[in-house]
């Protein structure tokens, strides 16, 4: 079950940094487990998230809290709360 922040009622999720080529934008990889519907088997599912990040603190590899936000650009619509590392 995701996160809800109490005040906003905005979605919180923790992912890694797979990309941060853009300026002021990472990529972020959020992973998530489920059950298979047939098979009973968990498996993992992945979504990537484009992330604005203002002064361009995460690097790949680390491990970032981002929050669901206002629309920034075509495909931005999370920001960068925290690098946990």
């Amino acid at each position: 079950m995701p996160e809800i922040n109490r005040e906003s009622k905005r979605k919180i999720r923790t992912g890694e940094v797979v990309s941060d080529k853009m300026n002021k934008t990472i990529v972020v990889m959020v992973q998530r487990t489920t059950t298979h519907p047939v098979y009973n088997k968990i498996i993992t599912k992945a979504k990537r998230y484009k992330v604005h990040d203002e002064q361009n603190q995460a690097k790949t590899g680390d491990k970032v809290r981002i929050a669901e936000t206002r629309r920034l650009s075509k495909d931005k619509r999370w920001r960068l709360l925290e690098v946990i590392k």
